[in-house]
């Protein structure tokens, strides 16, 4: 296929087609549920531009012809997924949530004589989410209680993961984090300009990443969870998916579990086995 042409200003236009969009859109849904409308099509074709160079295809379009037509799809499903998942967090992003696991979560569960706490942070991202988990827990457990935890955090982009596993970030990615905690479990770089900040290995030790499709039929995260978060990734699906997500994430929460939603999510409507305790937060019946 031909490059695209210039534009009436001489720049050089490169747009996905019509019938190639539709068959990526449809492809995207059903392999990781997100819906991409013909609105979305500037921001798909954005991030796609890297695999297309990457595999060295002249136009979007030839991008295409190689996942379609040249059966590269399976390849390249891990990159395709990647290029279009949104991977915005931060350290103790809606912090609410936080101080209900301090002053609440935690000491019902240990008022209750849960010797191993079970964690599921559903959609970590970068790590920032388990990450502030873990030094809540953290903090309020260690000189005081004896119980254990451990926490499992899952996405389905294979780059953040990596980066989540690693643990270093830039030190003012890490400003949310209250200082007295910052001192404890954050290490600063040993080369001072590169403004760096690692998580220290106690905490790092207590995480488990692992890549996870919420469109999959089961979700193997092992022992019913005492604790989960799912936050801020319902919103990218429809309410067919949503309810298949939460239905398949209650079924993995233990009795009394606690499930935490974003601060713009819902589960109205569903009939589900979950009873409101605060502002996004259920417990499991």
């Amino acid at each position: 296929m031909m490059a695209s042409p210039p534009n009436a200003a001489g720049i050089l236009t490169d747009r996905i087609g019509k019938r190639n969009f539709e068959a990526l859109a449809n492809y995207i849904y059903a392999y990781a549920g997100i819906r991409m409308p013909p609105s979305k099509q500037t921001m798909l074709e954005g991030r796609l531009r890297r695999r297309q160079r990457a595999i060295g295809a002249p136009t979007l379009d030839d991008y295409c012809d190689y996942l379609f037509q040249d059966n590269n799809l399976e390849e390249e499903a891990e990159y395709l997924i990647n290029a279009v998942t949104t991977n915005k967090t931060d350290f103790f992003r809606e912090p609410y949530h936080f101080d209900y696991l301090r002053s609440t979560a935690l000491p019902a569960l240990i008022e209750a004589g849960t010797t191993s706490i079970r964690v599921w942070s559903v959609a970590c991202s970068s790590g920032a989410e388990p990450y502030t988990i873990a030094m809540v827990i953290d903090d309020v457990m260690t000189g005081r209680f004896a119980a254990s935890y451990r926490i499992l955090a899952t996405d389905l982009d294979t780059q953040v993961l990596e980066i989540a596993r690693a643990g270093i970030y830039p030190t003012d990615f890490v400003e949310p984090v209250p200082a007295l905690l910052r001192q404890r479990y954050l290490m600063p770089s040993c080369d001072p300009d590169r403004h760096e900040v690692r998580v220290v290995p106690a905490l790092r030790r207590s995480i488990s990443f692992a890549r996870l499709n919420l469109m999959d039929e089961k979700y193997p995260v092992g022992e019913p969870m005492h604790l989960v978060f799912c936050r801020n990734v319902l919103i990218y699906f429809d309410k067919e998916a949503q309810l298949r997500v939460v239905s398949q994430i209650v079924d993995r929460m233990a009795p009394g579990g606690l499930l935490f939603l974003g601060h713009s999510e819902t589960i109205a409507g569903h009939e589900l086995p979950l009873v409101q305790v605060a502002n996004t937060i259920f417990r499991r019946s």
